[in-house]
């Protein structure tokens, strides 16, 4: 157990310093952003929705969620879900012919199943199998299909044109969506949010200035980093290859 928290610690302090990164771009120059954003009323609309919704509803079960659900269920959620994930993971390696890639986490997918117990247990890093993260968004922009206008989705939030067409083979190659019960469906769905969205209540205070164009850049930057398996050269060493 001891393994899996300082593997934990150093992915939330990775993901700590990105957020502060781009906090620092926004106050040295939060004007200078040039993404291209021609719906941006009405993608500033539905943000404002969205961020209301997630202030109202989001934060505040996720609150609960974290403060009533102990630490030791919600990383077996939180595994269970990974565990899922790598299946897409797996099919985009082979996509942009990551063959190592592929095998690493075709291999957690086979150690998890099984010695994982279903996923809830993620055994498959104790023995040097780490998790990628690649989708279809990903992959499209591997093969060379340009991101596009950004665009806010109701609910799913920040997106481009190309990641939203991901979205949609990311969702069909999710194989919770071919279980029969649509009441369980979206039970897990909504549990998978409130397991997501209770990962980013630490950074939450970060967010400075124009939430709408912290967000905004703050998603293009990942994406373009993500899209060009980029790393970040800083005097952190290690934390900044994340």
């Amino acid at each position: 157990m001891e393994y899996f928290t300082t593997q934990q610690f150093v992915r939330n302090a990775r993901g700590a310093y990105w957020a502060l990164l781009l906090l620092c771009v926004f106050s040295i120059a939060p004007a200078q952003a040039q993404t291209h954003d021609p719906w941006s009323d009405a993608n500033e609309r539905v943000f404002k929705l969205n961020d209301y919704f997630d202030r109202v509803v989001g934060r505040s079960v996720s609150i609960a969620y974290t403060t009533f659900i102990p630490r030791i269920a919600r990383q077996g959620i939180r595994n269970i879900f990974s565990n899922i994930d790598d299946i897409n993971v797996f099919v985009n390696d082979l996509l942009q012919l990551k063959l190592d890639a592929a095998l690493n986490d075709s291999g957690r997918l086979l150690v998890n199943t099984t010695l994982g117990l279903g996923g809830i247990l993620d055994i498959a890093s104790g023995y040097g199998l780490y998790k990628n993260e690649e989708d279809f968004g990903q992959t499209l922009g591997r093969w060379g299909v340009a991101a596009g206008p950004y665009v806010m989705l109701p609910v799913f939030g920040a997106s481009n044109v190309r990641d939203s067409f991901g979205l949609v083979l990311d969702t069909l190659f999710n194989p919770i969506q071919y279980h029969k019960d649509e009441s369980l469906r979206l039970t897990l769905f909504l549990v998978r949010e409130t397991d997501s969205r209770s990962g980013r209540l630490a950074l939450d205070e970060l967010i400075t200035g124009n939430r709408y164009l912290f967000v905004r850049e703050a998603y293009v930057q990942r994406r373009e980093y993500l899209v060009t398996d980029g790393q970040v050269e800083d005097e952190f060493g290690d934390f900044g290859n994340f």
